[in-house]
């Protein structure tokens, strides 16, 4: 099981494939298993390095504290560790923002940023949807109730029209063996509450580019592309897909994110 020890933390990563480094961050609650519907059109072509963050998946202790500074430093150590002295980076949702202030802290190590979902001006509603999200799993029945809360943010329309696939869908994040718990979950949202924006950069130093859902109930897509373009990146609307662009429809973002990095 691939760890690497750190001042705070144990890092668990996967890594896959061959060729240039592509280092995929996982958004909020999630672990490296959120990439699994992009492994198998990637792997051929690139590197990639998957790693639980804090507070998510197999890294622990899952209490360690949790800031875009100290999420962004593991993500650039864990590349280290690897040999990875310049690598390209694409970040989910909150990884996205990582992804950000890893190109804040060492623009020289990161030779293109791609961002999924993401915009770098989060919305106040956000860390009101995750405390409400952790109160319904913290409510009687509350464990299956929430999953099924979160699954309309994050899919496209076209996901809920087969209630069976729901279903097993539903019961695969809950059978899933290192889901994360209740505890951790609060430690996320807390540390979302406050994220600090100031590490971010005012402007990118490498090519940037962000793939934003056409229809994502989470980032409203206006607002999201004039901020990345203020940054200097590029913009790309991925149309027939809601947050979890990458699970909604895979073969196109990897065609589109291996086209960037092609570039």
């Amino acid at each position: 099981m691939p760890e690497l020890p750190l001042d705070a933390i144990t890092l668990h990563y996967e890594t896959a494939g061959e060729g240039p480094p592509l280092l995929l961050v996982p958004g909020m609650l999630s672990d490296n298993a959120s990439w699994l519907p992009l492994v198998a059109h990637l792997e051929g072509h690139v590197s990639l390095v998957m790693p639980d963050p804090r507070g998510a998946g197999r890294t622990r202790p899952k209490a360690a504290p949790i800031t875009l500074e100290a999420l962004a430093q593991d993500m650039l150590e864990v590349m280290a560790h690897l040999g990875h002295a310049r690598f390209a980076v694409a970040g989910h949702s909150l990884g996205g923002l990582v992804a950000l202030a890893m190109a804040g802290a060492a623009p020289d190590r990161i030779t293109r940023l791609a961002a999924l979902a993401t915009t770098p001006r989060p919305s106040a509603r956000l860390p009101a949807l995750f405390r409400t999200l952790l109160a319904i799993r913290r409510a009687p029945e509350g464990e299956r109730l929430w999953v099924e809360a979160l699954f309309p943010w994050l899919f496209h329309d076209r996901f809920f029209r087969d209630p069976q696939a729901v279903a097993a869908a539903v019961q695969a994040s809950l059978d899933y063996p290192h889901a994360q718990d209740v505890a951790a979950m609060a430690h996320q949202v807390d540390a979302l509450g406050r994220v600090n924006l100031k590490a971010l950069p005012e402007r990118l130093a490498m090519p940037g580019r962000a793939f934003l859902a056409a229809e994502d109930a989470m980032i409203a897509v206006d607002p999201a592309r004039a901020a990345w373009k203020a940054l200097g990146a590029e913009v790309e609307i991925v149309p027939k897909t809601a947050h979890s662009l990458h699970w909604d429809a895979p073969e196109d973002v990897a065609t589109r994110l291996m086209a960037f990095l092609n570039a």
